[in-house]
């Protein structure tokens, strides 16, 4: 099938992009022509300050701390954990939205960690996002077309009123929205409509690499699954690579090729999606695995759910060594408390874990274990007073 002009993919030559400058030369860097995403100890650290007038630097939350892996090509990565463990802020640093404090990112061969914006400006046409809520991501003052358009003509791609007016139709075409759409206002749309226009926005440009940021938990379910399959649809007939955030482990399983769980800014496991869940080795991957209902009433009575004591550590603050020892349901009086584990392979394959004991898990020679559940106390019952005489 002939694509539209607009959604054509364009090679380099043709983009028109001006010649890079000496600095980003300089940062082109040896790549796996495999990956087109590439981090390595990717730390992005929000400072903590005191005072009014002296503005003291007393700390810092550690959204990301240390966080190394690939994305393919052409797949989708999803990315998974509890909120607050810093999963947007991955995304958004990839995009250089937010500004890393150690460590490498590298796009498509190109280190693009300490580039300036302008320097940016011609590979932010390859990199989008759809953000999260449908709702506060649309400007309401502006319509349709102008949104869809607006990136286009930020880049210097509209070639005039009706060639602009006539790609924002193919776009809103291309994600199911009718071609009257773009003389509307965004609060005439549904949650799911207003998603697809978000999507229609970030394929303006013909990106390579998408980072959708829960793109689809503001939505009822049956809104979602049109949304994934849209995705789905779009990545196979434009070759799209996605990072794909999500809470919802059934939606991540569906639509990814491989899947990364987060915990408090580490990465803790990585491995395809059909392996992570037919074989988990990280005990918080086990944990929230087990909290995933299964359509099978005999087979749900005889699960058992892991239950987590206690809240998400504050990321100003995280516990040492493994992070994930206050809370694990596995963990060991030795290691767990003294030793950081590292994200390393299991076997041979391609299953990485940042666990001291997952082989042993997996063997079934440490068996989860209660831990004590700190409740609040309940608050005082009200006793009748006489009123004084």
């Amino acid at each position: 099938m002939k694509l539209p002009s607009i959604v054509r993919r364009i090679l380099p030559e043709e983009r028109g992009e001006p010649p890079a400058p000496p600095s980003a030369v300089a940062t082109t860097v040896p790549s796996n022509g495999n990956n087109l995403l590439e981090i390595e100890n990717l730390k992005v650290w929000f400072p903590i300050k005191s005072g009014i007038f002296l503005d003291r630097h007393v700390g810092d939350v550690r959204a990301v701390d240390d966080v190394t892996f690939q994305i393919r090509r052409g797949e989708t990565l999803g990315l998974v954990g509890e909120s607050g463990c810093g999963k947007s802020t991955v995304g958004r640093a990839l995009l250089r939205l937010y500004k890393p404090t150690a460590g490498r990112i590298v796009f498509d061969g190109q280190d693009i960690t300490r580039l300036g914006e302008a320097d940016m400006r011609p590979l932010r046409r390859r990199m989008q996002i759809v953000f999260q809520d449908p709702f506060a991501s649309l400007n309401p003052r502006h319509s349709v077309a102008r949104i869809v358009g607006e990136p286009l003509k930020v880049h210097g791609l509209s070639g005039g009123r009706k060639p602009l007016a006539r790609r924002v139709r193919e776009l809103l075409e291309i994600v199911g929205l009718p071609a009257d759409a773009a003389t509307r206002y965004p609060h005439e749309f549904s949650g799911g409509q207003r998603q697809r226009i978000g999507l229609a926005r970030a394929l303006a440009l013909n990106p390579d690499f998408v980072v959708a940021d829960e793109p689809v938990s503001a939505l009822d379910v049956s809104i979602q699954a049109q949304i994934v399959n849209l995705m789905e649809d779009l990545q196979h007939e434009f070759g799209l690579t996605y990072l794909f955030i999500a809470h919802d482990l059934a939606i991540v399983r569906h639509i990814s090729t491989r899947i990364a769980v987060m915990y408090l800014g580490w990465i803790v496991e990585i491995s395809s999606a059909d392996e992570l869940y037919d074989d988990p080795l990280h005990p918080y991957t086990i944990s929230l695995l087990s909290a995933v209902p299964i359509p099978d009433p005999i087979v749900e009575r005889q699960r058992e759910a892991i239950l987590l004591p206690g809240d998400l550590p504050s990321p100003a603050n995280p516990p040492p060594a493994c992070r994930f020892h206050t809370r694990c349901p596995y963990v060991q009086p030795t290691l767990c408390r003294d030793e950081i584990p590292e994200l390393r392979t299991v076997e041979g394959s391609e299953h990485l874990v940042a666990c001291h004991w997952a082989e042993k898990i997996r063997a079934g020679d440490i068996k989860p274990h209660e831990r004590e559940i700190v409740l609040e106390p309940p608050p005082p019952e009200l006793v009748d007073v006489p009123p004084p005489v």
